[in-house]
Order: C-alpha cells, then sequence, then structure tokens
C-alpha cells in the first residue's frame, strides 16, 4: 500500500478501523518480505538501543573530542537531586534523558538516528521517560515507536532530513513531530489527534536554522534536544485536548519545504553565519581547529 501523504494515511486508518501502527507494520512487513512480528521484533531492538544509550550517558562524565560539550547532563542530575524541577519527575527525565542520549552522541557512542544523530535524542528521551512513569507496556512502547517512524518516513516524502538541505527544521523538527506523534498514540489518542499533535509540533519549528558552532553536532545542537523534547510534550496536551492545527500537517510539510528553499545556505549546516559567526562562536572554532 503506497501511502505517500498524511491525508491518505488518515483516510486509510478510519476506513479500516485501524491505528498508524497498524498500518505502518503491515506496510513495512510486506515491503521487506517479513511478518509484523518480524518488524516488530527489530523495532524493540531499536528500542532497546533507546533505552541503552539513555543509561550509559546518564553516567558518562566523557566530553567529546572539542571539550566544549558532555558534562552537561550530570549538571542537570546535581541540581534535580538538590531542587526539583518545575514541572515534576517526568520533566526532569525529559530533560536528562535527551541530554544523556545526545551527550553520547557526540562522544561517538551507539545511539539510534530518529531521524538524525544530531536530533537523536528527542523520541527517546519522552517515549522512555513517560514509559516508566507511566508504566506502558513494552507493546505499547513498540507501538508508538512504530507511529513515530511512520511520520518520519512520511515527512521524508517530501523533505530531506538534513540541515544542509532544510536546515534543523528538518532535523529537530521532525524528531519532535515524531516524538509528539509517539506519546499521543501512547497517552490513547485518536489517529486525529496524532496527527494533530505532529502539526503543531512541527508548524511551530518552521524556520529554525542550522548553524553549528565550528561545524560540529555540538552547540547548539546538544541542549535543542531536550528544548525540543519538552516542545513535543506541550503539543500532545494541546492536541489530546481537541485543540487542532488549522493548517493541515500535509500543508506544514509542504510549508517546511519552502521555508528550507528559501533559508540561505550560510544557514544551512555550512557554519558560515548564525551562531557558528558570533564573535564567542569563531573564538571555538580558532580553538578547536586552530
Amino acid at each position: 500500500m503506497n501511502i505517500n501523504t498524511f491525508e491518505q494515511l488518515h483516510e486509510i486508518c478510519i476506513s479500516q478501523n485501524k491505528k498508524i501502527y497498524e498500518i505502518a507494520q503491515e506496510n513495512m512487513a510486506k515491503e521487506a518480505d517479513i511478518t509484523v512480528e518480524e518488524v516488530r521484533a527489530f523495532t524493540n531492538r531499536s528500542l532497546f538501543a533507546m533505552k541503552e544509550a539513555i543509561q550509559t550517558g546518564l553516567t558518562s562524565k566523557e566530553l567529546s573530542l572539542s571539550q566544549m560539550c558532555g558534562q552537561d547532563c550530570g549538571k542537570v542530575q546535581k541540581r534535580f537531586r538538590q531542587t526539583p524541577a518545575i514541572f515534576g519527575k517526568t520533566f526532569e527525565k525529559i530533560i536528562t534523558y535527551a541530554l544523556a542520549t545526545s551527550e553520547e552522541n557526540i562522544r561517538m557512542g551507539k545511539i539510534v538516528a530518529c531521524p538524525t544523530a544530531g536530533s537523536c535524542g528527542i523520541l527517546p528521551s519522552t517515549l522512555v521517560a513517560i514509559s516508566e512513569d507511566f508504566d506502558y507496556s513494552e507493546k505499547v512502547q513498540i507501538d508508538a515507536l512504530i507511529t513515530a517512524g511512520e511520520i518520519g518516513r512520511i515527512i521524508s516524502n517530501k523533505v530531506a532530513l538534513a540541515g544542509a538541505v532544510a536546515g534543523c527544521q528538518a532535523e529537530c523538527g521532525t524528531a519532535a513531530a515524531m516524538s509528539a506523534a509517539a506519546i499521543c498514540q501512547m497517552r490513547g489518542g485518536t489517529v486525529s489527534q496524532v496527527l494533530n499533535a505532529a502539526a503543531l509540533t512541527l508548524k511551530n519549528i518552521l524556520g529554525l536554522t542550522c548553524d553549528p558552532v565550528a561545524g560540529l553536532v555540538e552547540v547548539p545542537c546538544v541542549k535543542r534536544n531536550p528544548i525540543m523534547a519538552v516542545l513535543s510534550i506541550t503539543a500532545v496536551e494541546l492536541a489530546l485536548s481537541g485543540v487542532e492545527s488549522k493548517i493541515p500537517i500535509d500543508e506544514v510539510i509542504d510549508a517546511m519545504e519552502q521555508t528550507g528553499a528559501l533559508m540561505s545556505p550560510t544557514l544551512k549546516e555550512s557554519s558560515q553565519a548564525g551562531l557558528a559567526t558570533t564573535k564567542t562562536g569563531m573564538e571555538v572554532q580558532k580553538r578547536v581547529f586552530g
């Protein structure tokens, strides 16, 4: 079944009375000539790798080769042990898990690119933290992860998920949309609510540039992960409350494609503008590369 738009996906889900993950896993099984059970087993291995990256990142204090990043997760954990976060324990976990995963990436550790390495902390942090605190089963977590994957797949049909092509809106933006869809599914959202959560997330990240300091996926990339993760949960709560995106998600993606095309090449992973060329950014580049 060839599904290239969210409108098509929504119509098929409604006509067959199925969830997004049910349609997605059936299509994946058919395309790969494997069983649905094998698709879910593969997804579970990705889920395990996400959890493993979080646990490794929570305890590691190793800096990246540039010496710019690697210890922020520890700083946040230390503060939360002394002073609880304003939004509670789950909020604490989302922030620390996102940092833990993203810092594992800059240490060249094992992570799951979802959809990219630079945005790898967004989806795992929300999925794992909320699963732990609300005691969601492995089955529910796999359902959510497959849902997220389908969101990313359809977005990638229209826009290349690379900062060099469409800015960070295409990387962290898509990751946050995937996170919103996964958590909305996990929290019992309808197909319409899941797609609305993704749309609300994505349209509020439009225009996000990719301007890495010294050309490394560290600043501002690492700290964007926890911030975008929290944004995705805001979208979930809005969608589950019946708040709808006035612009359908397919049209939001069209807008993202247009925004990416209009964005200056200097703001698309070239490190030729933005944060990368601030006074401090240039000093960092000189220190790192001489």
